[in-house]
């Protein structure tokens, strides 16, 4: 019986330890991201805008940090009573948040694994559910949980984890996100997406007025609308059936100057096309503005389209023209869109013949002394390579790799210790 209620913790350990994990490293690699899902749920309590920028965004780092180092000391077995409680906590506190989102529905997608994996609010509770009983059995027996690592090390276990997941956080926040998951990621192909979205199965609905003559109240839709002798009462609007919902349904680029609609102009074009993304230009970094000026510069050179594409207004684009001296076209496209773009404000996305070449923040732009000739000869023209085993090897090295070979030495010295307290006691 022992034995078995061992198991069953162990696999309950496993399973909510790399959950907490997961969950935690993708809020982790996006902050923007988590703190835009932070705002959204602010804004359905009616609390937009409560809180100042920096503080959403250090709650998004934090949360992330919290949940990845939770992952880590439930896997290793550190402070096995403090660390059980605090999740049975958090899984308390999450499952209520679930249930709020299932039975109200303010929010479509909870955000519990950032843009890496989409559920739905009933999924979503049914995920908590599971981590929730699985937490109280832990918390129930936390000493009966296999310790992977002796209490003499588990502060470096505690503090490496922390530094990483937290130098994580900060690196991505001056660069781009580690992993793309959003459907604007490097080799996208943004036409294609873009004609998918135009023939997707649009919402229906329905209208009934209820109007009155004579005392009496009838029903009616707009086929067989009566004539003016009847009273208008009240009307509604039901969906008979519900549209798709497709990744770029919103994408949209509208060039400011003259009002006309280039969205399709720009993905058809079989050339090169730079587009600088600042979701709100009154926000925006304008430290290396001078870099975007001479980037522009080599495209009028070249014969290569640059827009700005933002959602601020005449005030806010012409308060960054007299701050940059910026001569390029601005366009309008959603903010929400924007944001989901790219995570750097502003950042550069490079498009060839619909397709995203490449990406980059604010921090990171190409170096000009690499625009020397056209982009079909320039390491710029080429798209990135796909980098996500090189990535994960990184992680590999400098997570991972360090925390087994640490495991290992303390396993070999409890052995050794275990070993000579035996010929001792013989």
């Amino acid at each position: 019986m022992n034995r078995l209620l061992q198991l069953l913790l162990n696999i309950c350990r496993l399973v909510v330890s790399l959950t907490l994990l997961l969950s935690g490293y993708v809020k982790a690699i996006d902050p923007r991201g988590t703190q835009y899902k932070i705002e959204d749920y602010l804004s359905a309590l009616s609390l937009g805008g409560l809180l100042p920028e920096w503080a959403t965004l250090s709650a998004s780092v934090l949360l992330s940090a919290l949940e990845f180092s939770l992952g880590i000391f439930l896997l290793f077995a550190i402070h096995r009573r403090l660390v059980t409680k605090i999740v049975l906590a958090l899984m308390v506190v999450m499952t209520a948040i679930s249930l709020w989102l299932w039975t109200a529905n303010p929010i479509s997608d909870c955000g519990c694994f950032g843009d890496a994996i989409k559920l739905t609010n009933g999924q979503t509770l049914a995920k908590n559910i599971v981590l929730l009983v699985l937490s109280a059995i832990l918390c129930r027996w936390p000493l009966r949980i296999v310790r992977f690592i002796s209490r003499t090390n588990q502060g470096i276990v505690i503090n490496y984890t922390l530094l990483f997941i937290i130098a994580s956080s900060a690196w991505c926040l001056y660069d781009l996100p580690l992993f793309d998951f959003r459907p604007y990621h490097v080799g996208a192909n943004l036409r294609e997406a873009k004609e998918e979205a135009d023939n997707a199965r649009q919402p229906e609905f329905e209208t009934t007025f209820i109007l009155e003559k004579d005392g009496e109240r009838r029903e009616f839709t707009l086929e067989d609308y009566p004539d003016s002798t009847w009273t208008f009462i009240d009307s509604r609007t039901v969906m008979t059936r519900e549209g798709e919902e497709t990744a770029m349904h919103d994408f949209s680029i509208t060039r400011l100057s003259d009002d006309e609609d280039i969205t399709d102009s720009v993905l058809s074009d079989a050339g090169y096309t730079f587009l600088l993304i600042s979701p709100q230009l009154e926000d925006a970094d304008d430290g290396n503005f001078g870099e975007i000026d001479q980037l522009y510069e080599y495209c009028e050179e070249h014969g290569y389209p640059f827009y700005c594409l933002t959602s601020s207004g005449e005030e806010g684009i012409s308060q960054w023209r007299d701050l940059t001296g910026a001569e390029y076209p601005f366009c309008s496209t959603d903010g929400t869109t924007l944001r989901t773009i790219i995570r750097s404000n502003p950042g550069l996305l490079l498009l060839h013949d619909g397709v995203v070449v490449n990406k980059w923040s604010h921090n990171f732009l190409p170096d000009a002394s690499l625009l020397t000739s056209r982009l079909e000869d320039s390491e710029i023209g080429r798209q990135a390579p796909r980098s996500a085993p090189r990535k994960i090897a990184i992680i590999l090295v400098w997570f991972v790799l360090p925390l087994f070979a640490l495991t290992l030495a303390d396993r070999l010295w409890a052995w050794t210790r275990w070993v000579k307290r035996k010929k001792k006691k013989n």
